[in-house]
């Protein structure tokens, strides 16, 4: 194999918490909310998933499930349906609202699992291409150069500037067409089987990883490299079998 494509969300970088996204946008917004009543509203917008990047709603209203379903396909989709959310959770102010949705876009809200830097760097140092393929309503490069990613990506293939989502196969053609590479010559990396899982109706093989809080999988990502056939170790020697050294115990 010759390059390896990557989900972004719960593979590569995982959102901080519903507490911690609005205590940052109340803090934006100076709204205050205190004990009890900032505890309901987290539980309240983690029931709505309305956090982006965050978990889905346990309960989704009809009017919203063909928009929720397209959420990823552009810009306005998505802020439309989060805000929406926000509202089922109880959010009516909208400075409140466009805080908390800028909030998710920025650096801050993200974290890189602890094996990211050194996986897409030993990967890019070995001659792997690197693309991150994404069901995304915005633009995520920013997050990546701020975490250091950047240098490491040859492609991105983000659903709302194609148009089109995973499991479609079109959006793993398109990042390995850019990647220069036949999909049989490439290896997919996700957190979700059906959406990541697509990426096999083009002959690409494809490894799931746990999106687990970063705190809880410090090396998930490194048996990509037992992956590659004869390709590299995690620490860029010649891959001669699996390593020896216990760095694989979260596959």
């Amino acid at each position: 194999m010759k390059g390896v494509m990557f989900d972004f969300s719960g593979t590569l970088l995982r959102i901080e918490s519903v507490a911690h996204w609005l205590d940052a946008a109340l803090a934006e917004t100076g709204i205050r909310l205190a004990g009890e009543e900032f505890a309901r509203a987290v539980e309240r917008l983690a029931f709505h998933g309305a956090m982006p990047g965050g978990s889905h709603p346990q309960r989704l209203p009809g009017r919203l499930k063909e928009l929720w379903a397209d959420r990823d396909l552009d810009a306005e989709r998505h802020r439309t349906v989060y805000t929406a959310l926000m509202r089922e959770a109880g959010v009516t102010d909208p400075a409140l609202s466009t805080a908390l949705y800028e909030r998710h876009m920025t650096p801050e809200a993200w974290h890189p699992y602890p094996d990211a830097v050194r996986t897409l760097g030993e990967l890019s140092r070995g001659g792997v291409v690197v693309a991150v393929v994404s069901n995304v309503g915005w633009d995520l490069r920013p997050v990546f150069r701020a975490h250091g990613l950047d240098e490491w990506v040859d492609v991105y293939a983000l659903s709302c500037e194609l148009g089109v989502q995973k499991p479609d196969p079109d959006i793993f053609r398109f990042a390995c067409e850019g990647l220069g590479l036949d999909p049989t010559e490439t290896l997919m990396v996700g957190d979700d089987r059906r959406a990541d899982g697509g990426a096999q109706a083009l002959g690409a093989r494809v490894h799931f990883v746990d999106p687990l809080p970063v705190d809880r999988r410090p090396n998930g990502l490194l048996p990509v490299f037992g992956l590659l056939g004869d390709g590299l170790l995690g620490d860029g020697r010649p891959r001669n079998g699996l390593p020896e050294d216990g760095l694989l115990g979260d596959a």
